[in-house]
């Protein structure tokens, strides 16, 4: 199995070392597509042997990736964002199978462990979540969606042994400019799609998120982190919506300014 590393990254200075000293003795080459970011990413990226650093300006998750994937030349890839890391048992498997010389299937998922801040979530739609990480180059591409992007692909997944420890932020100002960035992107990708949102909505949406998350997802079993993640994701559930209001009244606006 000859097999490459693609990651995009954006200012992954406290991240990127982490991940290419987890992975480079089991990669043939490592292809990084960053968007121009004003910290070090670059020039930690470039003292590393094997990585392949380029940069293009970002439009969206999904194009992002697909052009990290026109870069890699191996047969196969591992795609990872700079805050995953795979354990011993996940790179194991990896070995495994290259030593091995075949698979059975051209996708494989991995189980993450979600660390937010200093909490690790097993519960409230954290604790058991799988994600394609591991494919055949030729075998998938990603959707073109801006945000929450996803792999496309013929047939089924299989499931690798092991885990990728996911550190998604670094503290709370992190989380929170994160939440803001991504509920940007949400709010135009569903203005794009001509969705419409209601007042009802807006309001009440985000008080159905933190139950659905604390209550029914066991995320008050998480303790203080799990009323965390509840909390976060109902703000962000309430500025997605609200921003995507508000593009559709501003867009009204232009509307009725043009008739006069």
């Amino acid at each position: 199995m000859s097999l490459s590393l693609a990651v995009i990254t954006y200012n992954e200075e406290d991240n990127i070392i982490r991940l290419l000293h987890s992975v480079s003795d089991m990669v043939d080459e490592i292809v990084v597509v960053d968007s121009y970011s004003s910290d070090r990413t670059k020039e930690l990226c470039m003292k590393h042997p094997k990585v392949k650093f380029s940069e293009k300006k970002f439009n969206g998750y999904g194009e992002q990736k697909n052009h990290a994937l026109d870069l890699c030349t191996m047969e196969w890839v591992l795609f990872l964002d700079a805050d995953e890391v795979p354990d011993e048992a996940l790179k194991h498997s990896i070995k495994s199978m290259a030593c091995a010389g075949k698979s059975e299937f051209d996708v494989y998922q991995a189980r993450f462990t979600n660390h937010l801040g200093i909490y690790t979530l097993k519960f409230g739609g954290w604790g058991n979540v799988f994600r394609e990480r591991l494919f055949k180059r030729c075998s998938a591409r990603y959707s073109d969606d801006k945000v929450h992007e996803f792999l496309t692909y013929k047939g089924k997944a299989g499931t690798l042994t092991g885990r990728i420890n996911h550190y998604t932020y670094k503290n709370i100002h992190h989380h929170i400019v994160k939440i803001n960035k991504y509920s940007d992107m949400m709010a135009e990708k569903m203005y794009d799609r001509g969705k419409r949102i209601t007042q009802f909505k807006v309001i009440f949406s985000p008080v159905f998120e933190f139950i659905k998350v604390f209550i029914f997802k066991l995320g008050m079993l998480d303790g203080f982190g799990g009323f965390y993640v509840a909390k976060t994701m109902s703000y962000y559930t309430f500025l997605k919506y609200s921003k995507l209001r508000e593009k559709i009244r501003q867009d009204e606006i232009r509307k009725s300014l043009n008739k006069i």
